[in-house]
C-alpha cells in the first residue's frame, strides 16, 4: 500500500470508531440489504427483449403504412391532383353549403360522381 492509502485507511478507520453503537447497526443493515439484492435476479430475462419487441413492431408497422394496403387505390397524380387542389385552395368559390342549402343533395352528387 502507497502513503496515501495507509493515511487514508487510517482516517477512515478513526471515523468509523466514533460512531455510535445506534449507527453502526444501522449500516450494517443496509450493507446486508444492499448485499441480498444482489444475489436476486433483477428482472426476467424475457423483459430485456419488450424495447427490441415494440421497436420491431413499430417498423412492420411503418412498412404496411408506407406501402399501403391491396386493392387500395393511390391517390389521384398528375393534372386531376392538380386541379382537385386547385379548387380546394380557391378562396373565391362559394360555399354550396351554406344557410340551410340542401346539403343531402350535394352528398348525392359527390356519391353520383364516385360511381
Amino acid at each position: 500500500m502507497s502513503e496515501f492509502e495507509k493515511r487514508t485507511h487510517e482516517v477512515l478507520e478513526e471515523s468509523a470508531a466514533r460512531l455510535d453503537g445506534r449507527t453502526r447497526s444501522r449500516l450494517t443493515q443496509a450493507r446486508h440489504a444492499a448485499l441480498s439484492q444482489l444475489e436476486k435476479p433483477a428482472r426476467s430475462w424475457w423483459r430485456s427483449y419488450v424495447p427490441a419487441g415494440a421497436a420491431a413492431a413499430a417498423a412492420v408497422l411503418a412498412v404496411l403504412v408506407y406501402t399501403g394496403q391491396p386493392g387500395v387505390k393511390p391517390p389521384a397524380q398528375g393534372a386531376a391532383a392538380v386541379e382537385d387542389l386547385e379548387i380546394l385552395a380557391d378562396g373565391d368559390a362559394p360555399d354550396f353549403a351554406e344557410d340551410g342549402d340542401d346539403v343531402e343533395f350535394y352528398e348525392w352528387a359527390a356519391g353520383e360522381m364516385d360511381t
